[in-house]
């Protein structure tokens, strides 16, 4: 049988065989991605130019909205382009990229929310060392950590992935080159040492959920101790923005990965999919923004100064 992975490439499935449809699911994908763009290119920015926002909260959250802009621009520019030319074929390589950049913007953000769990952590619960902890050194060595977790997991995924042989038809019932998917086109039980790859990094997945688990049941106890109602209520709102950010990612992506592949994916298959590819790069500014005074004037000051520069 054919080996495809000597061949031109995939090819990946429209949501609709209605031109109409898919030109609609298109324009909605197009508006959740410049929302997406919008939120997080604000919040860099903000993060970027702000005084008050100079610490490693900020910091930290400056490249959670990097990570975020690259996740969306992974899949869902290239799936808008497939929709408005009705064409779904993709080739070897840019499925290789694909897949790769994917698996590294989806094992980093995972970091680095746990890492960002921990600076919560200190900040909460070792208020006296937090800045001796959480220093200049502390914060870069977190973000690299972040990204060098990321490349690992995206050199060994993709590695194991494109390393097995493709049979039969070529083409990949998603909108991107979905590992879960590619595995169905293998020849016979090529693909064991990705089910090993994908088993370990499930591993350290679940080391990081755990970890963030015992940094906010640690940080909840303390909050609940402090006296004052107006401390429980600041320190609750640097919090729940983050654990929304944590159940809005760990739940989609468990609906994914717990959705097994399908050679006719229904409607839902591919809602459950946007889900978690799409919603939490699009809906984390908006948590953070709306839930974090800090966040609030520091937005309003940059739309007030972007907005005074274009009126000049």
């Amino acid at each position: 049988m054919a080996n495809f992975t000597t061949m031109s490439g995939f090819f990946l499935m429209s949501f609709s065989s209605n031109p109409e449809i898919e030109i609609l699911n298109a324009s909605l994908f197009l508006v959740l991605y410049l929302g997406a763009l919008t939120g997080n290119i604000l919040i860099i920015t903000a993060t970027s130019v702000d005084n008050s926002l100079y610490s490693p909260m900020y910091f930290f959250l400056k490249h959670l909205s990097f990570l975020d802009l690259c996740y969306i621009s992974v899949t869902v520019p290239r799936s808008i382009c497939n929709s408005f030319m009705h064409s779904g074929n993709i080739s070897l390589w840019e499925c290789i990229l694909q897949c790769f950049a994917f698996t590294v913007c989806g094992s980093s953000e995972m970091a680095m929310l746990t890492v960002m769990s921990y600076d919560r952590y200190v900040a909460i619960c070792l208020p006296l060392r937090y800045e001796t902890i959480m220093d200049v050194s502390t914060c870069v060595h977190g973000v690299l950590a972040v990204w060098i977790s990321g490349v690992i997991s995206g050199v060994m995924h993709t590695a194991a992935t494109f390393s097995i042989h493709f049979c039969g038809e070529n083409i990949i019932h998603q909108f991107f080159c979905n590992v879960p998917q590619l595995l169905k086109l293998s020849c016979s039980n090529d693909y064991v040492s990705e089910l090993g790859v994908t088993g370990f990094l499930s591993l350290v997945a679940f080391l990081c959920f755990i970890s963030i688990g015992l940094s906010y049941t640690h940080m909840f106890s303390t909050v609940l101790r402090i006296p004052s109602a107006k401390g429980r209520a600041k320190a609750f709102s640097t919090c729940l923005p983050h654990l929304g950010v944590i159940i809005l990612f760990i739940s989609t992506g468990a609906l994914e990965f717990l959705n097994p592949p399908s050679n006719s994916p229904t409607e839902l298959d591919f809602f459950l999919t946007v889900f978690f590819t799409v919603v939490p790069s699009t809906l984390n500014p908006v948590i953070y923004s709306l839930r974090n005074k800090a966040m609030k004037v520091a937005l309003r000051k940059v739309l007030k100064e972007r907005t005074s520069y274009l009126f000049c």
